[in-house]
């Protein structure tokens, strides 16, 4: 789960993460872990499949100066909100940034009247509930990789560890 579409292209093509450098990174990594059959994502005629993974933004349009208000991640909550619960098989939630993890573990505090404390720290596994686990991890922006942040070996690391909580 992202933020938002990135304000310079990502999400153009009618699918997350797809279109700008961050997605370019993250396919390649979910390529890496077999994830997905292709390591790059160029349009949704390309032909890319994951494999039972499903992946989203929080927000559902590019926020102004690409930095939501409050109000608007309020605003758009229920879209989030309708998408996540209607996933039937799920079991493991990796969040691509810090607001798109605080975010949806606000989500799921409300609906599930959770009390205790997510923290972010990229690559920590915390439970959601009995059943549902969530990840955070830095976002794979180009700051955060050219800065070594968040590396090619972190979020491939990462997405193994999901991929065998998820026993996909």
């Amino acid at each position: 789960i992202g933020l938002a579409p990135a304000a310079h292209g990502g999400t153009r093509t009618g699918r997350a993460f797809t279109g700008d450098k961050s997605g370019d990174f993250l396919f390649k990594c979910l390529y890496k872990t077999g994830i997905s059959n292709n390591p790059i994502s160029i349009d949704l005629n390309d032909k890319l499949k994951l494999k039972s993974t499903y992946i989203t933004n929080f927000l559902k349009c590019v926020p102004p100066e690409d930095k939501p208000l409050s109000n608007e991640l309020t605003n758009c909550s229920s879209y989030f909100d309708e998408e996540i619960f209607s996933l039937n098989k799920l079991k493991v939630i990796v969040t691509l940034g810090k607001v798109a993890f605080d975010n949806c573990t606000k989500i799921f505090k409300n609906k599930f009247k959770i009390d205790k404390k997510f923290y972010f720290k990229h690559g920590s596994i915390q439970y959601i509930s009995k059943n549902i686990i969530i990840i955070p991890s830095y976002h794979p922006s180009p700051r955060n990789v050219n800065t070594k942040l968040l590396s090619e070996e972190m979020m491939v690391s990462l997405l193994v560890k999901a991929k065998k909580l998820a026993k996909i």
